[in-house]
């Protein structure tokens, strides 16, 4: 069965005629691209690449969304270490009070898909590490969200982190997406092939499952590192050793999330079966999207995934990539181009004029900043300890006023880095 939503195929329909030759053109040059990429063939992933960015023109590099930039108020100032030191204690009963992740829940009733408890782990492992208030109180919440995630996984009996099986609950744009995309294999009766238990465990090809799946297992080695705690070590194996077979797609930034995930596996285990896996999903499913050239260079050349949260989404993960491989791996040359290009571009424009995106850059920027700690040159030359100054200022204004700015993932990640004076371990 062809992949029920082509994305690359609809962004190209969408700045060319509306015929049905172009339709025709559109679907075999997907078509093209995903057999290229099933091939590893590098030649042929990045000559359909070619073809496709040609089509585009001049819109090469713009998103589908124009971006929206927003400056930090004037006046505006970092959060204090002592700011910093009272974490998440203002908002446990806001988090609790929205708590849905919970044991024998219906899925096909949940209005939010799993990253969300992923997010809620990653920011109390963040406040744990950095000994914020509350430190305790947050990893009992963490734990919390990692059983139900451990239950939902063991409920779609893939090894990945399922999506639930829902549709009309809830107006965010996951979960909008995830109603079409059951409603189309309802139609084509495969409804059967991709549930299980109330949890959509294969997305036929679409790629879309990458993206919780790498948030919730990147989400349980943090967890494991600080606990010790073995379930979470081999819940979060499971998903990284499904991402390892899952084939890439045409849609850039969902590839880049088993990317992040199989990184963090080859961190968090020295297998390298993972370092292997996601150098070859880089390269093969990332970068070939990505602008060498132009005035849009470091950008990714289609309209989706130019903008700029799908964009800093990508940042993350390269940098968590470049992080784990050795120095003299022959590849690293490549994957640190293609990062320092991505960030010079936008992060350029963040210094300039102002934050296009919260939670993607923050998360990604304090990546690098990890990643890079001992590389000043690097941070300075791709601008990334003052785009890093400029979110850093909104999200601290924005704090001030009473509520977190962004979720609980990058927030905790924040609160760490000022608390640690910029030493936080994402």
């Amino acid at each position: 069965m062809k992949r029920l939503l082509p994305i690359l195929a609809a962004l190209l329909l969408a700045t060319s005629a509306a015929c049905q030759r172009a339709e025709r053109d559109s679907s075999s040059l997907v078509t093209e691209i995903t057999r290229a990429m099933a091939a590893d063939n590098l030649e042929r992933v990045r000559a359909g690449v070619a073809q496709a960015r040609s089509r585009l023109g001049e819109k090469a590099g713009v998103p589908e969304v124009a971006d929206e930039f927003r400056s930090p108020p004037r006046g505006a100032s970092l959060l204090t270490r002592e700011d910093a030191r009272r974490g998440f204690t203002p908002h446990f009963e806001q988090l609790e009070g929205m708590r849905w992740w919970i044991i024998g829940v219906d899925p096909s009733h949940l209005k939010a898909p799993l990253r969300g408890a992923a997010s809620v782990i990653s920011g109390q492992v963040a406040a744990a590490r950095a000994g914020l208030e509350g430190a305790q109180r947050g990893l009992a919440m963490a734990k919390d969200a990692a059983d139900f995630l451990i239950w939902a996984q063991e409920q779609a009996g893939a090894g990945c982190y399922p999506f639930p099986a829902a549709r009309g609950t809830s107006g965010a744009r996951a979960m909008e997406v995830a109603s079409r995309f059951l409603a189309q294999a309802e139609k084509a009766g495969r409804l059967g092939e991709i549930t299980r238990n109330g949890w959509v465990f294969e997305d036929l090809g679409d790629g879309g499952l990458q993206f919780d799946n790498g948030e919730c297992g990147v989400a349980m080695f943090e967890l494991h590192a600080i606990t010790g705690e073995r379930r979470y070590l081999d819940s979060a194996r499971r998903a990284a050793d499904w991402a390892l077979t899952r084939p890439l797609c045409v849609n850039w930034n969902y590839n880049s999330f088993s990317v992040r995930l199989l990184a963090r596996a080859f961190r968090s285990t020295g297998d390298t079966r993972y370092l292997v896996a996601a150098v070859r999903k880089a390269r093969m499913g990332m970068l070939p999207g990505q602008l060498e050239d132009g005035p849009r260079a470091g950008r990714w050349f289609d309209p989706h995934n130019a903008r700029p949260a799908y964009h800093y989404i990508m940042m993350g993960a390269l940098a968590e990539l470049v992080a784990v491989m050795p120095a003299s791996h022959e590849h690293r040359p490549e994957i640190l181009r293609a990062l320092s290009l991505g960030l010079k571009t936008r992060n350029s424009e963040m210094v300039t004029r102002g934050v296009m995106n919260k939670e993607s850059a923050l998360e990604a920027l304090l990546a690098v900043r990890s990643a890079f700690a001992g590389d000043p040159a690097f941070l300075r030359e791709t601008r990334s300890d003052q785009a890093l100054q400029v979110i850093g200022l909104l999200v601290s204004a924005e704090a001030r006023r009473g509520k977190p700015p962004v979720a609980p993932g990058p927030w905790g990640k924040f609160l760490e880095f000022v608390q640690t004076s910029g030493k936080a371990t994402p």
